[in-house]
């Protein structure tokens, strides 16, 4: 059984960091992609950042780039999210999910293609 398991969460002020930890069990990150969603009250999931099961490849979104970096340690089959620069804008429940493809040569922005998911960890800016 996978399991996915967040953490790192909190609440900040603007211009603050946070850095999200997501750990898998049952399923190796070496092998999947991964990413990072994120779902604000009254919106859609989007996607924040992906991570290529090699480790090289990664992918931002347009509204994160330059103020978040994801990594990841297969060793410990964990993934972060080092979230800098924290705006009002980035409040929303942070998912991490793996790739329900293996090995998938790109890096993919679709929820759909995600097929395991942890319970979210609430981040909260203020300005």
């Amino acid at each position: 059984q996978v399991q996915l398991v967040e953490s790192g969460g909190g609440s900040v002020m603007a211009g603050g960091s946070l850095k999200l930890s997501c750990v898998a069990y049952g399923r190796t990150f070496s092998n999947f992609n991964m990413g990072w969603f994120r779902q604000a009250p009254g919106k859609e999931r989007e996607f924040v950042a992906g991570i290529a099961y090699f480790g090289h490849d990664t992918v931002y979104a347009d509204s994160v780039k330059g103020r978040f970096t994801i990594f990841k340690d297969n060793a410990d089959n964990t993934a972060y999210l080092q979230m800098n620069n924290l705006k009002p804008e980035d409040t929303a429940l942070y998912y991490c999910a793996t790739d329900a493809t293996p090995r998938r040569t790109v890096v993919a922005g679709t929820p759909t293609l995600y097929d395991y998911w942890g319970q979210g960890t609430q981040v909260t800016v203020s300005s």
